[in-house]
């Protein structure tokens, strides 16, 4: 089926997702976020001033130290909103800059928590399981990233086996929903199972991380859970693909486990990369099939500003739009393949994912035969939304500390307050029609 014939459909189903949303009216604090997100994406100025609290909030000393940051960061800020204004004027006393502190403090940490999970896999499990009873899926991400010494990539490979072992005995005693299994799914990243990442020789890192990523395969394997090898930055994805590939050939993990990949849509040879991807899924001949999770991607202001610096043609789609035709490129590409792989896409853009939801059932293929994914804290509504018309639906859980998760919670809020952002052409309440448009 062609691209435009599809478009009915894609929009029906559309309009059929978007009224299932769920109300924030007996949620008060979702409505506060959405309005504090609204106001930040109108105001680069202020946006910095927030994404400059969030990145040293773990290292103030006291609550007047973060207070006096907050009062130099938003005293950047040519217009300030009025609650703005009476923070400003609590910086002029001890007692006010206490209050102040306290209150930024509580910010940073209700935000965080929209984001990531909790500290520890185990501290975890409530909200994994009331997902899970709800009909969403989970993928416990554990925070830390970029490792440079050899002593915190053990570190890192201990917390993901612990994770491993934690969630499965827990989710062993939760209701049975066949049609979202394997119920324990961990997202694990390479950069931070090895400090020898190298672009210039990715076999020294694939190497490296081999010897703690084994274990971590063989564990998945014996507990059937499944193990998502994340996509990072450009740097580092010559050696997640090949460590993948030839981990997940090796004889030992032909029949198991269930295993996954990343591709990323805004990369301009993400085509390419699906070629190969194939490739090696009809050479290897394992059991069980490849998942690929398609993704826009995270890390695009990384890539633009590393590609200036070098004077290089940036690596990733500079136009929205270009992005969001290559991701509805991908999707058929992949769900034409199977049963070669599995298919997970992850969105918030409701084009997106109607359109995924449209092919696939263009296809032939039932509802249940495609995964749907989104980030927690970006796209709970969206979630409830799918999992409410009985979709395949699977939450990212980031798992782990403020200060691992830093990285992180700053480019979740980037991603949410881009003004090219479908979360806030949403919060603006742009029209139905204009959300669902073809790029």
């Amino acid at each position: 089926m062609s691209a435009a014939t599809l478009e009915p459909e894609l929009k029906r189903i559309g309009r059929e997702v978007a009224a299932a949303f769920p109300s924030h009216a007996l949620h008060p604090m979702r409505t506060l976020d959405s309005k504090a997100m609204e106001l930040a994406s109108r105001d680069a100025e202020l946006r910095a001033a927030l994404f400059r609290l969030v990145d040293v909030t773990p290292a103030c000393r006291s609550l007047d130290d973060l207070a006096s940051h907050l009062a130099d960061y938003l005293d950047e800020v040519d217009e300030r909103p009025p609650p703005l204004a009476a923070a400003m004027r609590m910086a002029h006393s001890k007692a006010g800059r206490r209050a102040l502190g306290a209150a930024a403090a509580a910010s940073v940490r209700h935000m965080a928590h929209r984001f990531i999970v909790a500290e520890s896999p185990r501290e975890a499990l409530g909200d994994l399981e009331a997902l899970w009873r709800r009909g969403i899926a989970t993928s416990a991400d554990l925070l830390g990233e970029a490792t440079v010494r050899q002593e915190e990539a053990d570190r890192y490979a201990e917390r993901c086996a612990d994770a491993l072992r934690t969630i499965a005995e827990a989710a062993s005693g939760w209701p049975d929903r066949p049609e979202l299994e394997p119920r324990t799914n961990l997202s694990v990243k390479v950069s931070a199972l090895t400090p020898l990442l190298r672009p210039d020789a990715p076999e020294l890192g694939r190497d490296d991380a081999a010897t703690r990523m084994r274990p971590l395969v063989a564990l998945s394997r014996d507990l059937d859970a499944h193990l998502h090898i994340d996509m990072e930055s450009l740097d580092s994805l010559e050696t997640t693909i090949e460590l993948v590939s030839e981990l997940l050939s090796e004889a030992e993990f032909r029949d198991g486990p269930s295993a996954g990949i990343v591709l990323q849509a805004y990369l301009r040879d993400s085509p390419a990369q699906l070629d190969r991807m194939l490739a090696w899924a009809r050479e290897s001949d394992r059991a069980v099939p490849l998942t690929v999770r398609l993704v826009k991607g995270a890390y695009w202001d990384h890539e633009i500003v590393e590609a200036r610096q070098q004077g290089w043609r940036p690596p990733v789609f500079e136009v929205k739009a270009d992005c969001d035709r290559n991701f509805e490129e991908l999707t058929r590409r992949l769900l034409d393949a199977r049963p070669l792989v599995r298919v997970a896409v992850g969105s918030h853009n409701l084009r997106s994912v109607s359109h995924a939801i449209a092919y696939n059932r263009a296809t032939g293929a039932g509802d249940g035969d495609l995964e749907l994914q989104v980030l927690r804290g970006l796209g709970d509504d969206l979630a409830a939304a799918l999992a409410s018309q009985g979709f395949r639906v699977r939450s990212y859980c980031p798992v782990g500390d403020l200060v691992a998760g830093m990285a992180y919670l700053v480019r979740r809020l980037l991603e949410n307050t881009s003004n090219e952002s479908f979360l806030h052409e949403q919060a603006r309440g742009a029209d139905l029609d204009e959300l669902l448009a073809a790029p």
